[in-house]
């Protein structure tokens, strides 16, 4: 018997009313499988399908389906003779009922060989403790979403780096929490970006997965793709239709965006894109027309930014760096835009609490971990 093992370890994706997609690579191929229920004692099975990645390698994804919202389920995937741990994770609530809830964003969590374990640290002692100490520390109660704008990966050719350095770090928090990414520069528009991860499948056709939206509660969510191939007007064009629709969306009151690339950049100007500064006009329209306040979140420069539109409620937020090598003052051509609030050399992410309801409203913190020269948390 050959003896198997995981590659990477089982995790969430892409969430609706009523289905939950979890995924997981191994060293072998035999079946494709999860134990799931709403007790601990699971009881359901459901079998899925497998792709391979590299070698005998391959990655695992079974949809559960007739989920109920608000619920939480235990579940525990299987291969062969391989059987993980039991995890669980909590259902979106119905938008009806107007449910409260919490986001984490974070970028650039590509290794830095100075600090090679920066990204475990930030999901260990950052968020999973942060959790702990200002909620119940029960993951997927207190957290229900990442969003993670690019540069996952140093390398998205090579293989390894998505098992070792993104998945394995962050395995604590992807098993109860839905991850949803966007392509950053360093993916290179990779296959293996596309197997890792199943997004919401409402994107222009032909350009799945570049580009998608998600609605949770009160909340929008689009995810846009940055990279120089795919700075389109078909993508433009699909935004203005998503923003339109939200507008007249009774349920929805505030869009996040999230985006790789920086329209404006104060560590790093080498950095900013143009393409950027579209998705901002357009965001600050809606904004204005519709009277719901937006937000992009966006990575590439290796600090953290938060700054705001002039005359929109339009928020810009740097959410880096999550582990990438720090871009410090004075190391690069910098500026002081007037769009910018604060600027900091520093590893972090951002925490965002979003109510919903009558008076809707969100609150967006930076939790950091300071920098080589000066620790934080």
């Amino acid at each position: 018997l050959i003896s198997q093992e995981f590659v990477v370890q089982p995790y969430l994706q892409s969430p609706t009313w009523s289905t939950m997609h979890i995924l997981w690579e191994t060293d072998s191929n035999s079946d494709t499988r999860v134990e799931w229920g709403t007790w601990l004692t699971l009881g359901e099975v459901t079998t899925g399908t497998a792709i391979n990645t590299s070698g005998s390698n391959q990655i695992h994804t079974v949809v559960l389906t007739g989920l109920h919202t608000s619920m939480r389920y235990y579940y525990r995937v299987v291969t062969g003779s391989l059987t993980s741990e039991i995890y669980d994770f909590i259902m979106p609530s119905d938008p009806m009922d107007e449910a409260s809830f919490k986001i984490v964003a974070m970028s650039d969590m590509q290794r830095d060989n100075s600090n090679p374990n920066k990204f475990e640290e930030i999901v260990q002692d950052g968020i999973l403790t942060y959790l702990a100490d200002n909620y119940f520390g029960d993951i997927p109660f207190d957290l229900q979403m990442v969003l993670v704008p690019g540069d996952l990966v140093d390398n998205g050719w090579s293989y390894s780096q998505w098992a070792n350095t993104f998945f394995a770090p962050a395995h604590p928090l992807f098993a109860h929490v839905p991850v949803y990414p966007v392509l950053g520069n360093h993916e290179s528009d990779t296959e293996y970006y596309f197997n890792y991860f199943h997004l919401p499948e409402t994107g222009t056709i032909g350009y799945e997965e570049h580009w998608w939206y998600t609605d949770y509660s009160n909340l929008r969510v689009v995810g846009l793709d940055s990279n120089p191939g795919y700075q389109l007007d078909i993508q433009l064009s699909w935004l203005d239709g998503v923003l339109d629709d939200a507008c007249y969306s009774t349920n929805i009151d505030f869009v996040f965006a999230q985006l790789h690339h920086p329209y404006k950049s104060e560590l790093w100007l080498a950095g900013e894109t143009d393409y950027t500064g579209e998705v901002i006009s357009r965001m600050e329209a809606f904004t204005s027309q519709c009277g719901k306040p937006s937000i992009h979140f966006f990575g590439h420069t290796h600090g953290y930014s938060r700054g705001q539109s002039r005359d929109h409620e339009h928020l810009w937020v740097n959410v880096a760096t999550a582990g990438g090598n720090i871009d410090y003052w004075g190391e690069y051509a910098q500026a002081d835009y007037p769009e910018f609030t604060v600027t900091q050399d520093e590893w972090g992410f951002v925490m965002v609490e979003v109510e919903a309801g009558d008076d809707p409203g969100f609150h967006m913190k930076r939790i950091s971990r300071g920098n080589e020269n000066e620790f934080r948390d």
